[in-house]
């Protein structure tokens, strides 16, 4: 059995799940979406890693051909519909919401059409979003006004709109959990740099190790069921009450060593994944 890393990207975490899924006496490589539709066999297994486009106007492409890799034999994890719901932020917040999740209020600012002013404070985002570019905290009506502004030079906006999501009050940290295979293999907490209100890492954020409470595992646990994903990070913002909500998915998370200094975060979700392929044809027996 292969196990292909599929990506457009070779970033530091799909490298690493690579290395990782050879440690476990895998074939492992990672590929390119079309490479895989040649290279892959009915048996193996793809994980799709497709991420936000570097224009934040979509996601990468390749999800035809994850399609076709499905329909001839390949299990891919992080499926089509799995990486859309975590990428597209307006259908993160759809999914979430009929998950009963908490996640803040959110509405789709569209050009082509006559939207109500969005309640202050508020947050502007790209529907496809990713390292906090073009994210905007609006606390005033000139504020919000200015941002509106700078949004109409935007492609990505112009092609999909905007997010106004519902401020929720920053803290100046957040958690960022890894969620593989229905396990949470790795968490961490993200600080945010002085002066700075986002805890993007690509804004200078710190990273550190954190052991998360189990209430935010389940919540993390919960998201990736409702999104469908095998391997997706999960960030929760802390409420004032001592609990967390759903802020958003990522289907292409990227982590470090840092998220489970004790352990191998890479291989412990290689195996997570693994054990996801091998109960899946048991649960299939069972039910027959």
């Amino acid at each position: 059995m292969k196990f292909a890393v599929v990506a457009h990207r070779h970033s530091a975490t799909n490298e690493a799940l690579v290395a990782a899924a050879r440690a476990w006496g895998l074939d492992s490589e990672l590929l390119e979406p079309h490479t895989a539709l040649t290279s892959l066999e009915p048996g193996d297994i793809a994980l799709a890693r497709l991420d936000v486009r570097e224009g934040l106007d979509g996601i990468e492409r390749g999800t035809g051909e994850l399609e076709r890799l499905a329909a001839g034999g390949v299990d891919v994890r992080n499926p089509p519909g799995a990486l859309i719901v975590a990428h597209d932020k307006l259908l993160t917040a759809r999914t979430l919401r009929l998950a009963g999740l908490p996640h803040p209020h959110t509405t789709l600012l569209d050009p082509a059409l006559p939207t109500a002013v969005p309640e202050l404070p508020v947050v502007l985002k790209p529907r496809f979003g990713s390292w906090g570019r073009d994210v905007e905290r609006c606390t005033t009506a000139e504020e919000l006004d200015a941002a509106l502004v700078r949004l109409q030079r935007r492609p990505w906006f112009l092609e999909h709109g905007a997010l106004a999501q519902e401020l929720v009050d920053p803290r100046g940290w957040d958690l960022r959990l890894v969620v593989a295979g229905g396990r949470v293999v790795g968490a961490a907490c993200r600080i945010a740099r002085n002066g700075e209100w986002r805890t993007n890492a690509a804004l200078g954020a710190q990273v550190e190790p954190v052991e998360p409470p189990p209430i935010a595992q389940a919540l993390a646990l919960a998201a990736a069921r409702a999104a469908r994903a095998d391997l997706v990070g999960v960030d929760l913002l802390p409420t004032p009450n001592g609990g967390f909500l759903v802020l958003e998915l990522n289907g292409a998370v990227d982590f470090r060593p840092v998220y489970a200094p004790d352990r191998d975060v890479f291989a412990d979700a290689v195996a997570a994944l693994l054990e996801g392929a091998v109960r899946q044809p048991e649960l299939a027996a069972a039910s027959v």
